[in-house]
């Protein structure tokens, strides 16, 4: 059966979920930090309230992580902002047009997957817990999306057949940033990741500098469920 894109009412949402309520999320953005006009328009442009239960729905344009179940969050605007702009600032710094290929470890309700896909060529996706997958996947062709390919296997082991990628961003956090992950990211590439312990995770920028080496930039301290490996 084929899902249609959503009607631009459903889009536009009313309530706590009108334009009205995106209007000020993003402007709480622009006020806590976020620089990047590019990034803090699509999230006013994107309809946060679908990628949540509805129960939540007048939650969805709080500046707040919420839960999606199987021990999974959608991630607080500010940081899938920050995450977001620390990653196309990489290109910007180097005088280049955004990525053409992005990977992202860790789909989950898909808003940062949708955020991105607005700002660079294509984008792949992978997630380790299939339902979320599944949900995930239905939400990207409700929305008409066609630059984003999505993966079920175990993130720790990126997306090899697709390799190098100008960029890669992780939404769950590790004590280390696996191996794998940084084979398949382009020499001149970045990587944005939360790292760290539970309870001592820092966000971090790992920016190729065409020789195999990387300049690693701490970005402030971050929230983020664990990276698990395998598949759920």
């Amino acid at each position: 059966m084929n899902v249609h894109p959503l009607p631009a009412s459903a889009l536009k949402g009313e309530g706590m979920t009108s334009q009205r309520a995106r209007d000020r999320l993003a402007a709480q953005l622009k006020e806590s930090g976020i620089r990047d006009a590019r990034v803090i328009d699509v999230i006013r442009n994107t309809p946060r309230h679908h990628f949540i239960d509805q129960a939540l729905h007048a939650r969805a344009y709080e500046n707040t992580a919420l839960p999606i179940g199987h021990g999974q969050t959608i991630s607080q605007p500010w940081v899938v902002a920050r995450m977001t702009e620390a990653l196309l600032e990489h290109f910007d710094l180097r005088g280049e047009a955004p990525p053409q290929k992005v990977l992202e470890i860790g789909t989950g309700s898909g808003y940062q997957a949708v955020v991105l896909a607005a700002l660079v060529g294509q984008l792949y996706t992978v997630e380790r817990i299939e339902e979320l997958l599944r949900q995930a996947r239905r939400r990207f062709r409700q929305l008409g999306l066609t630059n984003i390919r999505s993966r079920y296997d175990d993130g720790k082991l990126g997306w090899a057949d697709e390799a190098p990628f100008d960029a890669i961003i992780l939404t769950a956090a590790g004590d280390a940033i696996p191996a794998a992950l940084l084979d398949q990211l382009s020499p001149t590439g970045v990587l944005v990741a939360p790292v760290g312990s539970p309870s001592s995770q820092v966000l971090l920028r790992m920016r190729g500098d065409g020789q195999g080496d990387f300049v690693q930039e701490e970005l402030g301290a971050v929230s983020f469920v664990p990276l698990l490996g395998g598949i759920g």
